[in-house]
């Protein structure tokens, strides 16, 4: 059983015999009062994101998730195709409300990621955390734009939109973390 302090992003509890995961977790203490902590959590089968408070008293228990390594295929009209890695007549898919736009937004064919899979059935996925990607679309910097460094909006291949430097132009290749969905690096210049 975990109590509220091993409540950390990521982890997966089981919630009213569904399974959920920890999107955000913040620690509550009111003067004379006890402390409790603050979540955001996702319903892995429904895909339903809320808002719960619980209290030191609470516990949970943690999911028992077997994780299978796949590969994403394809996406066509709001649904995900995957195959399992070293057995692609495996396949399975998730609707787009599945998987949620955090998810499919970082989503390109042959990109290796982890499915879950609870009570024997695929119910979602987890991305690598940092994923190279082209960039498709930056408006060009002019030079004098700051006094100091500067952030743009820019489209990687996916369609996905990054906060990137001023430095990074059409055609780089740049990490993103996917669990933040912000820039890291610069990984090759065109």
């Amino acid at each position: 059983m975990l109590s509220i302090n091993d409540l950390k992003r990521g982890v997966i509890v089981v919630i009213d015999g569904n399974p959920h995961v920890v999107s955000e977790v913040k620690h509550l203490h009111m003067g004379r009062g006890g402390s409790s902590v603050q979540t955001k959590i996702k319903n892995l089968l429904t895909g339903q994101v809320f808002s719960r408070n619980f209290k030191p008293a609470d516990s949970f228990e943690e999911a028992e998730m077997e994780k299978t390594k796949s590969r994403f295929l394809y996406g066509n009209r709001g649904v995900y195709w995957f195959d399992e890695v070293g057995n692609p007549q495996n396949r399975f898919s998730f609707k787009d409300e599945e998987l949620g736009e955090e998810i499919t937004k970082f989503l390109k064919s042959n990109l290796e990621v982890i499915a879950l899979k609870f009570n024997g059935k695929f119910i979602n996925i987890e991305l690598p955390i940092k994923v190279d990607f082209k960039v498709v679309e930056a408006p060009p910097s002019i030079r004098g734009d700051t006094a100091q460094g500067g952030n743009k909006l820019a489209t990687v291949e996916t369609g996905a939109k990054i906060l990137v430097p001023l430095f990074i132009n059409e055609g780089d290749i740049i990490r993103v973390n996917t669990q933040l969905g912000e820039y890291v690096e610069r990984v090759e210049k065109v």
